[in-house]
């Protein structure tokens, strides 16, 4: 098994390696993940549910693979950290398959080591993936902030910088480690709390933005879809902030509109200083 296995804290870091290998994946198993899965062309996936949320959007991308014949599973988010695909693997359980997974004898409540084992069996299924829907926009304001709403965390750029980002990505560190809390040096960042999970991973972020000055924040899982920035926009409620989000009067149970607007105040209140 182990030489078709690897194990990643993010589907977003997929290279060519990818093909015809079986993933054990930290990201959410939603259906910008899936894409990135079925894109490389793996054999097959395990991902983290994320607490389904809004519409089961933590699993959207078992079926979304099941088209293309790619044999997916995700293992609960009460069982493994999101976004640490070794904690996956080392103690996630089963919690949802689809139905080429179904296939190979993998299940609810299985061990995700053993489904990995039977992933391994899997063919590389032919089917070309559809070109994914992965998008950013703009969040209009009054003044001269900015703000964008992005898909995936992995879009983040240089291009960001000092401005306020809504992001359909979990809250957690990858692998536990700070330096992946953010890809730019933004003003704020608004993440999606996948429900917590083991070890509180979901909000891990925001300590670690802390420390770099930025004010951060989660909405619950359950109020927006993960891995949809537009969706956070439109009816994310914010669950948890960072001490420096708080020092600028955020907190938690406003929404995240409201906490745009409000981040997009101190900037302004900023360049006038």
């Amino acid at each position: 098994m182990l030489d078709r296995l690897i194990v990643v804290d993010s589907v977003t870091r997929l290279g060519p390696e990818a093909q015809g290998r079986v993933i054990v994946g930290g990201s959410h198993g939603g259906i910008y993940a899936a894409y990135l899965a079925a894109k490389a062309r793996v054999a097959g996936v395990l991902l983290n549910d994320a607490g389904l949320g809004l519409d089961r959007a933590g699993i959207a991308g078992l079926h979304w693979l099941d088209p293309l014949r790619v044999p997916a599973a995700c293992c609960s988010h009460r069982s493994a950290r999101i976004g640490d695909g070794f904690d996956l693997l080392g103690r996630g359980i089963v919690s949802h398959v689809n139905r080429a997974a179904a296939a190979l004898g993998i299940e609810p409540g299985m061990w995700c080591r053993e489904a990995a084992r039977r992933l391994a069996a899997a063919p590389l299924s032919p089917a070309e993936p559809p070109e994914s829907a992965e998008s950013r926009f703009p969040v209009e304001l009054p003044g001269r902030a900015r703000a964008s709403a992005i898909d995936s965390n992995s879009l983040m750029g240089p291009d960001d910088d000092g401005t306020i980002v809504v992001t359909g990505s979990h809250g957690a560190l990858l692998g536990g480690r700070p330096e992946t809390a953010a890809r730019a040096n933004v003003f704020a960042a608004l993440y999606n709390d996948a429900d917590g999970g083991i070890d509180g991973a979901g909000f891990t972020r925001l300590p670690a933005l802390d420390a770099r000055g930025i004010a951060a924040a989660t909405y619950s899982v359950w109020t927006a879809r993960i891995g949809d920035g537009r969706s956070a926009v439109e009816s994310g409620i914010v669950s948890a902030v960072n001490v420096r989000a708080a020092a600028l009067g955020l907190a938690p149970g406003g929404t995240v509109r409201d906490a745009i607007t409000l981040l997009a105040e101190a900037i302004e209140k900023d360049r006038r200083a």
